[in-house]
């Protein structure tokens, strides 16, 4: 009924995030605009915390339609993964050819080569992760010593945590 009402083709209040109906309204705009100039800057890592409901999943799928240009991005949705994992999904993200089993060591020079040379093409490469809170402590330690990647000037990765304010607590 109120479809017809407002002239709407669609429900506008769905669980999943639809990037056409994002109102900047409220604190979203202005968030989505803070995120937009950190990745432009090349800020390293990036924490978004709200409370399940404040749109922290809209805010991270529309990232990427904002900041447009010569980025990858890799979407980790699921990060409750070990250390090796974490860098096995953002390799895979990359499209980088591992193997059956690889070994860390080799992981970590592939992504390595693979964002020297990413970098040296004038392209940057992104990290988002949703329920970042999710993620193990040891776990996050490997992603963060994975934006320890740089040039003499620039962060070869940069990170974007999501998530709720147990995501303070664990980072405290």
């Amino acid at each position: 009924m109120y479809l017809e009402y407002f002239g709407l083709s669609k429900p506008p209040f769905r669980i999943t995030p639809d990037t056409h109906v994002f109102f900047e309204g409220t604190e979203r705009g202005p968030a989505l605009n803070a995120l937009s100039y950190a990745i432009q800057n090349g800020e390293g890592i990036i924490k978004v915390v709200g409370e399940v409901g404040t749109g922290k999943t809209m805010l991270c799928r529309m990232l990427p339609t904002k900041v447009s240009g010569l980025i990858d991005w890799v979407y980790l949705a699921h990060p409750r993964l070990s250390p090796d994992q974490i860098l096995q999904e953002v390799a895979r993200e990359l499209r980088l050819e591992l193997g059956n089993y690889p070994d860390k060591l080799v992981v970590m020079r592939q992504l390595q080569a693979a964002l020297l040379e990413r970098y040296a093409n004038n392209r940057r490469v992104v990290v988002l992760v949703e329920e970042a809170q999710e993620m193990p402590l040891e776990t996050l330690e490997e992603l963060r010593l994975l934006s320890n990647l740089e040039t003499d000037e620039h962060k070869l990765l940069q990170i974007v945590l999501f998530g709720q304010p147990e995501l303070d607590e664990k980072l405290a």
